[in-house]
């Protein structure tokens, strides 16, 4: 997975705030895959916590998410959604 590619659908990027998570589908290698970012993970990128404004956030620091999510989904391609956490940052 290390050398594959994440295309983000920015058409489906929802900021679930109740959950706080930032959900998305994205593909990897001609597959599609359910994504969902914690918030913890946009306030360690951003230094501020996510209130009102995760998917610009999420927008913001799209390249970061990009890399986490593609760690996440290595680490397990199985779960749905795939959630994409601080850990996942390199």
């Amino acid at each position: 997975m290390a050398n594959s590619q994440l295309d983000i659908d920015t058409a489906t990027v929802l900021d679930n705030i109740d959950a706080e998570l930032v959900e998305f589908t994205g593909e990897v290698d001609g597959d599609d895959y359910e994504f969902a970012v914690q918030y913890d993970l946009l306030e360690a990128l951003s230094g501020d916590r996510p209130d009102g404004d995760a998917a610009d956030m999420f927008n913001r620091f799209i390249d970061q998410v990009t890399e986490a999510a593609l760690s996440a989904l290595s680490r397990n391609s199985d779960a749905n959604p795939i959630i994409v956490s601080e850990a996942d940052l390199e």
